[in-house]
């Protein structure tokens, strides 16, 4: 994996992130942190991990936003019900729960909810970057106190 990782550092970063970031499963903060140990250039790291991320984010953003229950609930595996109850939370703080995006699951499904419910998609998606570069940075200065 590492060898894999050195091969095509930054690109697969950026995949990482985006697949992480999107309806996959995907560890990106342990492939940056391998990244980073083996000295790929923070800064660098941190804006394509967000790049990547946020770009899978405003994949889940606009699977919501087509607003095709049967795509929903097939790529995103997210029941009506479970949209449909966090609908309060998402009109009471709206784009600002993107800030949130980068948490497991719950991240995910903020984001379906605000693109299915077509809450400022500008925004949402400003929010939902910070939160992601917010992540990686918080992620890289970890790493450099362990360094």
């Amino acid at each position: 994996m590492v060898d894999f990782l050195q091969q095509y550092g930054l690109w697969g970063l950026f995949l990482s992130g985006f697949l992480s970031g999107s309806v996959l499963p995907f560890n990106s903060e342990a492939v940056m942190s391998v990244l980073i140990l083996a000295g790929v250039n923070i800064t660098s790291a941190i804006v394509v991990a967000t790049a990547g991320n946020t770009l899978g984010g405003i994949t889940i953003f606009y699977l919501g936003y087509l607003g095709k229950m049967e795509w929903i609930e097939k790529y995103g595996k997210v029941k009506m019900e479970k949209i449909h109850a966090i609908n309060p939370k998402l009109q009471k703080y709206g784009p600002l729960s993107a800030l949130l995006s980068f948490v497991p699951v719950i991240g995910d499904l903020l984001i379906l909810g605000l693109g299915f419910f077509r809450i400022s998609p500008k925004l949402t998606i400003l929010f939902m970057f910070v939160g992601k570069l917010a992540r990686y940075w918080l992620l890289a200065q970890t790493l450099q106190l362990v360094m």
